[in-house]
């Protein structure tokens, strides 16, 4: 075999094989949505709808959320045919390596590895800015140095951010005693969560000014544009759903409801929220970095601002569950194939959790949210997402034409087939090529350091061609 048929060989996929992997199934159709509205409604709800209508859309800000949910939507649609008929652990990565091959696989898998793990380490950064919000109400202060990494503004020589440390560390312990036990805790949060948003939005509605929605599009549909960019960027927690299919009670069905609904129910919220908003305060005045709490102290309303300070906590935590989660899913199928070392993919057999892979993922999100500033952390964020929605969209195309897979009964399918896979890749590709040169190049540094570890230990480790080379030996 060529080196170049060598670095493509795809992976295998054996249905007999899907109930096999050692991790418990648990999950339900419920627990998926709460998963995926967990990982998408943050405290990027609370901030992004001000920043994208101050900056960017307007009063349209409404509409920028609606284009980034429908560009979002052709992408969720195809990773919900893809893990209804893989169900395994892995996401982008597995699907990819089936219809594309190791290398293209292995080169997702990199970029995934850089969103959830550079998604955890910027999320536990806010959740302790928002953190000690709430701490100096009480009359509580840590000092500047702990609570800030090095190279922030106003921390001098070395810093470690100890409540970003800390909070990781906190729900890598909750993931590691076992699955149900954290979709349970995430449930709860995310309904609470969903409640301070009702909260808000039940209040502040009330006192909207129908004036304050004119001109609805002051920067015109370019801005409507670059508002939709920003915007997509809190819809991308959703792929971390895909990455549970294994531990699914019954993927075929309720992995697509679990992709889908939670996109919706994200979506509802992201453009109520919104909507109200700047129909309570002008746009021009959103600029700020608590854009509702903001409009809260314009109608006084400050009762509630302590509630949404909450409300923004508990969905930061939601967050932080779901990305850590799916990040250590990735690892395991990673290790699994034998393109990482096996520690990342050993089981406990009394919690059917990787244990290992999740405090060693853990551990480094920690470390990084510590000591790296978040500015620098969360470049790699967007650009890894959106390159494994077009390789995903677009492998809708040759899933279809796989002699194995065709064989295989998925209970759901892309409509509108292969236009929509085609629009999905090629819109994904459009809001790459618009993110700026600085991402480009982290992303590039990124993907030489994963060139490196692949022909340095995943080439020669791997599973897959271990088992070409047994194949020709014998013959």
């Amino acid at each position: 075999m060529k080196a170049s048929q060598r670095l493509l060989v795809k992976k295998s996929v054996n249905p007999a094989n899907f109930n096999k992997g050692g991790l418990e199934k648990t999950l339900s159709a419920f627990s998926l949505t709460m998963m995926g509205v967990g990982a998408i409604v943050g405290s990027g709800i609370f901030i992004t709808p001000g920043i994208i209508a101050a900056k960017y859309a307007g009063p349209a800000a409404m509409l920028s959320f609606v284009i980034a949910a429908v560009v979002c939507s052709l992408a969720a649609l195809c990773y919900a045919e893809f893990s209804s008929t893989i169900p395994l652990a892995g996401s982008a990565y597995t699907y990819v390596y089936t219809v594309f091959g190791e290398f293209l696989a292995w080169i997702l898998a990199w970029s995934l590895i850089s969103e959830y793990l550079f998604a955890v380490s910027s999320v536990a950064v806010s959740w302790s800015s928002y953190f000690q919000n709430l701490m100096s109400g009480f009359g509580l202060k840590l000092p500047t140095f702990l609570t800030a990494a090095a190279g922030t503004a106003g921390v001098s020589g070395a810093g470690f951010n100890l409540i970003a440390f800390v909070v990781v560390l906190a729900v890598s312990l909750l993931l590691v005693g076992g699955l149900q036990e954290s979709t349970r805790v995430n449930s709860i949060m995310v309904i609470v969560k969903i409640l301070v948003i009702v909260l808000f939005i039940g209040v502040a509605i009330f006192f909207v000014k129908p004036a304050n929605y004119h001109p609805f599009m002051p920067h015109g549909v370019s801005g409507l544009v670059k508002g939709a960019s920003l915007a997509f960027y809190a819809y991308i927690g959703f792929d971390a759903v895909s990455t549970a299919s294994e531990e699914v009670k019954n993927p075929k069905r309720n992995m697509p409801i679990g992709i889908v609904g939670s996109l919706v129910v994200a979506s509802i919220l992201y453009v109520a929220m919104a909507a109200v908003l700047v129909g309570v305060v002008h746009y021009s005045k959103l600029n700020v970095g608590d854009p509702v709490a903001y409009a809260l102290a314009v109608i006084h309303q400050n009762w509630a601002a302590g509630i949404v300070s909450l409300g923004a906590v508990v969905g930061m935590t939601t967050v932080l569950i779901v990305m850590l989660y799916g990040g250590t899913r990735l690892l395991f199928a990673i290790s699994r194939d034998g393109l990482l070392p096996k520690v990342f993919r050993t089981v406990s057999p009394h919690t059917k959790v990787p244990v290992k892979s999740t405090w060693i993922f853990g551990i480094i999100a920690s470390v990084f949210a510590a000591v790296i500033p978040l500015d620098k952390i969360a470049e790699l964020v967007n650009i890894g997402t959106l390159f494994a929605f077009a390789m995903v969209s677009i492998g809708v195309v040759f899933l279809r034409r796989h002699e194995t897979l065709q064989q295989i009964n998925s209970s759901f399918k892309v409509p509108f087939y292969p236009v929509l896979p085609v629009v999905s890749f090629l819109a994904c590709v459009y809001l790459m090529l618009n993110l700026q040169a600085f991402t480009w190049h982290m992303f590039g540094i990124w993907l030489v350091i994963g060139i490196v570890i692949y022909f340095a230990y995943s080439y020669r480790h791997s599973r897959i061609r271990a088992g070409l080379r047994a194949k020709e030996s014998k013959s």
